[in-house]
């Protein structure tokens, strides 16, 4: 988004373009050397993209920047190491929206500040298998929703196919129960879940996390592609490579507890019981791994007191976009000296790092992890060490 002199705002402009504005549209007069043909023919209607129509070099330094720009908003300094972008075709999670016309049905990404929804066959954000689903995702949306409201469709690729949890305020009729196991045995879903039902199951829908198998329960949080999971475990071993005993806050289904536990011993702490259960699941299925005790704790309202975290060498936090304002308290109050910390959020990153930083804490090089290619969407991990 650029700004003109008068502080018009014009969408998709890019830093020293000459921009002619008029009524009906923003011409662009000299281009930038960073803009680029789009990848996609979905983008100029497509809202689930924002950057496509430039150059990779320049998204990455623009995502780096917007971390600099939040840690400095806080007083802080600090090195980005790197910038990890996860390639095109790779999202293994994503929302779709359904809505029912008079001839069936739409399924796509909603266009750029709207409820319309535009299809995206081709689309070059999604993994293919699940590009590939979206007729029969058609076919559901017919069922699940209405003209006048949308179902919301999450898809999750898994080692036995798509994992598919449908959002919609739609009673589940016995006709329904009926149907939608035909189409997800014909479409090669291995778990359809309305709303909160699981109507068909026609395989586990396993993640690999580590060497564990785990089963997460219907709609539970899971990494955007394979390739930021990998690149922001790598950041938390390097971090904690050394510790024997580590608490993992905000633990989720696993994805650092489990890989961890191959050489550490962990204690796993998440809000949502059904997750634990999976990652508790997933760690009795695996011979060899050092032992993992779960806890299911609201660590907003009850984070880990200093004393509770004085049996550990080393922590690994990953919160929400709210960040961990009352847990990094804690974190800085306690005898820890080495926390990996991973964020989606910047902002709340930076505030959280300026409250260990004023408790003696020295942040590392921060890697920036590009899920959301393509979008302002920013993850990243670091280290902080006490000494």
């Amino acid at each position: 988004m650029g700004r003109a002199q008068n502080g018009t705002l014009v969408p998709r402009a890019l830093p020293g373009e000459v921009v002619m504005l008029t009524a009906e549209a923003a011409k662009i007069v000299t281009p930038s050397p960073e803009r680029i043909a789009p990848p996609c023919r979905h983008f100029k209607a497509c809202g689930g993209c924002a950057m496509q129509h430039a150059s990779d070099g320049f998204v990455e330094g623009w995502k780096a920047e917007i971390v600099r720009t939040a840690l400095r908003a806080q007083g802080l300094t600090g090195e980005i190491a790197r910038v990890l972008t996860s390639p095109a075709d790779s999202r293994r999670r994503a929302r779709l929206a359904g809505r029912r016309t008079k001839k069936g049905a739409l399924v796509g990404f909603h266009a750029r500040a709207s409820d319309t929804v535009i299809e995206v066959p081709g689309c070059r954000l999604l993994l293919p298998e699940l590009t590939a689903l979206i007729p029969a995702l058609e076919r559901i949306a017919a069922l699940a929703a209405s003209r006048k409201g949308e179902a919301g469709l999450t898809v999750t690729a898994s080692e036995a196919g798509p994992d598919l949890h449908i959002d919609t305020d739609k009673e589940l009729t016995e006709a329904l129960r009926i149907a939608l196991p035909d189409i997800a045995r014909e479409a090669g879903i291995a778990r359809l879940v309305w709303a909160d039902e699981i109507v068909a199951e026609l395989e586990p829908p396993v993640q690999m996390m580590g060497r564990a198998r785990v089963v997460p329960p219907p709609g539970a949080f899971l990494q955007a592609t394979a390739h930021g999971e990998a690149a922001l475990l790598d950041c938390v071993r390097a971090s904690v490579g050394g510790a024997a005993r580590i608490v993992d806050l905000f633990a989720g289904c696993g994805t650092f507890s489990l890989p961890l536990a191959e050489r550490a011993e962990i204690h796993a702490v998440e809000g949502e019981a059904a997750m634990l259960a999976a990652l508790d699941r997933g760690w009795r299925g695996v011979p060899g791994l050092k032992r993992v005790s779960t806890e299911t704790r609201d660590l907003f309202r009850r984070p880990l007191l200093p004393d509770e975290l004085s049996r550990f060498d080393a922590a690994v936090i990953d919160p929400p976009r709210a960040g961990a304002q009352a847990q990094v308290a804690a974190l800085a109050a306690s005898q820890i000296n080495v926390i990996a910390m991973v964020s989606c959020s910047p902002s709340s990153f930076a505030r959280d790092a300026k409250a260990l930083v004023n408790k003696g804490f020295e942040m590392g090089p921060v890697t920036v992890v590009d899920q959301f290619r393509w979008s302002p969407h920013v993850e990243l991990a670091t280290r902080f060490t006490r000494f």
